[in-house]
């Protein structure tokens, strides 16, 4: 074996560090300085800032001094372990836990998963546990439960100076309890400003962050964060929130000022951060408000580095001398894995190959480190003379990864996920898009030789462009140019549907609150996105953002991956048509519609009635028709049969430009579950709309990337029904039947403007007016029915969203 490259970043393991740390003890007694310093801050901080009074902090004071300069390390470790604590941790840590046990008493197992409870920087309590073989488990907190049973102290230290002292602690009832001080107030040192319509006031939450220690600013100048509501994300925000993102300032949800006062400690912000997705690498400007920067132009035009199962890593560069994956016995060997472990803050992804090079030896590259631009990346490049023992190589360094045999996964797919181990990301063989799809470069030279008609030609030139897709996976945080996203198994992609639907019906019968909820969330949260590899992992905390970050994050990447098998490789001469070859194999006759016939006119009038402007910041952005398809799919239902079932009407729906090629390939989908929140209350449904407005929201991407489509579909709705103005309890029983649903939402369309097209379908265009049912959850109509044969796309409209100058006010509730 022959290494001719590597970056691996060594570090000094965990025991090498402690023998460094006790290599001049005397008699087994903590160094001179180190007690020094220890006095200090046991003096500064109160003993750890755990006791109000001040009689027991002096108490604890003259306490843990006494300890320090009266037992051995050998001491300590003997009382913890005596009282079932762990003493894993490096020993300059171990000398406070002793103290905390023998002054306050032993601490009990974890409430949540069971283990073992340390002092984290002497300022809370944490677990060491695992709440699944997903996620380390999340628990923390400044009043740790403890063992009501007497201290057990060895005989050694009952012969000791200081034994009376600690049997006066010995026995529960003689323990002081821990009183939280002003110190320990959450929001201490903290200047917070607020913005949009929260849960509760804005004078409430001024008076409870003062009571907690903070205090709040009306602008954003020097303050630790902005709080916001949810809604803030869906139409924008206010400029208040664009400039916290320009100066760097975390967003985050009010969740993070009810967790941090719950638990009497201020919660990290980046778990609750709220837009960071909508910038650049989770900083700066947000994308709607940029210029075309250096930055977001490197993000865009980036190159993914593995396009699927027979990719070369690009860092390699193997490729370049005709490098191909090594393929033995039916076997690739590439693999990828993801770690996301949100109890301590993991986001890890590794890769390992054996690329062969024509007229050299095989070569083996593997590469670990966390997501992003990691300096401390391990990765080695190797050659390797003995075939057989570079695949034994590669087969031990998959067990090491992933805890798991390498043959049973590849043939079989046969993984156990293990505690702290990785997880194969199953890539599938072909290209994915961003790698096989047209560049900028050649998207005009394709169009240029396409045989189609030009309206056409360019429309098909968008769905085969990297353009949209970049844009897609870039919005849900899904970007990450090492692992191809949008290449997977679609064995894979059923392993996160599943993961997804199981923690769906897990949610409509717990029961959880408080930490135990949030365990929850945060080992769900752990398992999708270690399958569902992100660039900007979160901890989901409620069911919209598991609408938004897990379910139509799925839908989305499902559809890409079907945009990534149909396009295939495009990175050769565009010279011999290739949109006219992917137009073939979509299986569809797509025509542009005469601006001056009678659809035309409909379709621009049924728009412009029910539509209402996109509000970006403190924008607001009209839309305009470019041009209007008629679409006919061989597997979508033909007018003529659709109109021969009943209740028939026309109605708009919303979709990213990145999930059209699959929709006119292979026709709608039902939503991948139910979730009582707009799009996914009606459950595994087609859901579409009769306002315009609410289809453009999906329509919009960016400012800097105006254009889009919206969709206009016929569904028929059965002859019976059933109408909601709350999400229904039961949605199984209505997928079962098919039936048609209505959710009647804040705003109708006038029924008096309606009209019939093509003899018997209703198309319910009039102007948006109030309507009686003002505390739906839904802000427009939305139809929904289960059976794709019951939908039939007529149209996609090809339109421009352009700004208005319309400044709008943003009034803050007080």
């Amino acid at each position: 074996m022959k290494v001719h490259e590597t970056r691996s970043h060594a570090h000094m393991s965990g025991d090498e560090q402690k023998g460094n740390l006790r290599k001049h003890k005397a008699e087994g007694k903590l160094p001179e300085a180190e007690q020094s310093q220890k006095k200090a801050k046991s003096e500064n901080d109160n003993g750890r800032s755990v006791d109000g009074g001040g009689d027991a902090a002096s108490e604890y004071n003259e306490f843990c001094k006494a300890v320090e300069e009266n037992l051995s390390v050998d001491q300590i470790k003997e009382i913890l372990e005596s009282n079932g604590q762990d003493c894993s941790a490096p020993e300059e840590t171990l000398l406070a836990q002793c103290q905390d046990l023998l002054f306050y008493g032993a601490l009990a197992k974890c409430p949540l998963c069971g283990g073992t409870l340390i002092c984290d920087n002497e300022k809370r309590f944490v677990c060491r546990g695992e709440i699944s073989e997903w996620c380390s488990c999340v628990f923390s907190t400044k009043n740790p439960p403890r063992k009501e049973e007497p201290i057990k102290v060895p005989d050694s230290v009952m012969n000791s100076a200081i034994s009376d002292l600690i049997k006066k602690h010995q026995d529960p009832k003689s323990r002081p309890k821990r009183e939280l001080t002003s110190a320990d107030k959450p929001f201490t040192g903290m200047m917070i400003s607020l913005m949009g319509r929260l849960t509760r006031t804005h004078q409430y939450w001024k008076k409870k962050i003062e009571r907690h220690g903070g205090k709040v600013s009306n602008t954003v100048q020097g303050v630790t964060c902005l709080v916001v509501s949810a809604a803030e994300r869906e139409r924008g925000g206010s400029s208040k929130m664009v400039e916290a993102m320009e100066r760097g300032l975390l967003v985050v949800s009010e969740a993070w000022l009810i967790d941090s006062i719950e638990k009497q400690e201020a919660q990290p912000l980046e778990a609750y951060d709220v837009v960071s997705d909508l910038s650049v690498e989770g900083k700066g400007i947000p994308w709607d408000k940029q210029d075309t920067s250096e930055e977001a132009i490197e993000s865009l035009s980036a190159e993914l580095k593995m396009y699927g199962k027979r990719g070369v890593y690009k860092d390699t560069k193997l490729q370049e001398q005709g490098g191909k994956i090594l393929e033995k016995d039916g076997l690739l060997y590439n693999c990828a894995f993801s770690i996301c472990d949100l109890g301590k803050g993991r986001n890890e992804y590794c890769i390992m190959q054996l690329i062969t090079v024509p007229e050299s030896n095989l070569n083996m590259y593997f590469k670990r480190g966390k997501v992003g631009n990691d300096p401390n990346a391990e990765e080695r490049l190797e050659e390797w003379e003995d075939e057989e023992a570079a695949i034994k190589e590669f087969a031990r360094l998959f067990e090491e990864i992933t805890g798991n045999e390498f043959e049973p996964w590849e043939r079989e797919k046969k993984i156990q996920k293990k505690p702290h181990k990785f997880f194969p990301i199953d890539m599938d063989d072909g290209i994915e898009v961003r790698s096989g799809a047209l560049g900028l470069r050649k998207l005009g030279v394709a169009a240029a030789h396409c045989k189609l008609d030009s309206f056409v030609a360019n429309f098909i030139k968008v769905l085969c462009g990297q353009e949209i897709y970049k844009y897609a996976l870039m919005e849900l945080g899904l970007d990450l140019l090492d692992l191809p996203i949008g290449m997977l198994t679609d064995i894979h992609l059923k392993r996160c549907e599943d993961v997804l639907l199981e923690f769906v019906e897990k949610l409509k019968t717990t029961k959880e609150t408080g930490q135990k909820s949030e365990a929850m969330w945060a080992d769900f949260s752990s398992r999708w996105f270690s399958l569902m590899h992100s660039t900007r992992p979160m901890r989901l905390h409620d069911v919209h953002e598991l609408a938004d970050h897990a379910a139509s994050a799925f839908e989305t990447v499902r559809d890409i991956n079907t945009a990534s098998r149909l396009i295939g490789d495009m990175r050769g001469e565009t010279l011999d048509d290739p949109l006219s070859d992917r137009y073939k194999k979509l299986g569809s006759n797509i025509t542009v519609v005469d601006k001056e016939s009678d659809d035309y006119k409909m379709i621009v009038k049924y728009l412009e009635t029910t539509y209402e402007p996109v509000k970006v910041s403190d924008v607001e952005y009209g839309v305009s028709v470019e041009n209007v398809f008629a679409v006919e799919s061989e597997a979508i239902p033909s007018l003529d049969d659709i109109k021969k079932l009943p209740n028939k009407v026309l109605l708009w729906c919303g979709s990213r430009s990145s999930n059209l090629l699959r929709h006119i390939q292979k026709g709608f989908l039902p939503a991948v579950c139910s979730l009582p929140v707009p799009g996914f209350m009606f459950g595994r449904a087609i859901v579409c709309s009769d306002a315009a407005a609410e289809a453009a929201r999906y329509g919009f991407t960016a400012v800097d990337r105006p254009e889009g489509f919206l969709v206009l579909a016929v569904a028929s709705l059965g002859e019976e029904v059933t109408e909601f103005t709350s999400p229904p309890e039961d949605t199984k029983t209505l997928e079962e039947k098919k039936t048609g649903v209505k959710g009647l939402g804040r705003k109708k369309t006038e029924e008096s403007e309606h009209f019939m097209w093509r003899d018997d379908i209703k198309v319910p265009c009039g102007r948006l007016v109030p309507s009686e049912h003002k505390d739906s959850p839904l802000e427009y109509n939305e139809y929904a029915v289960y059976d794709p044969k019951q939908t039939s796309i007529r149209f996609l409209v090809e339109v421009k969203y352009e700004e208005k100058g319309t400044k709008i006010v943003d009034v803050e509730p007080q």
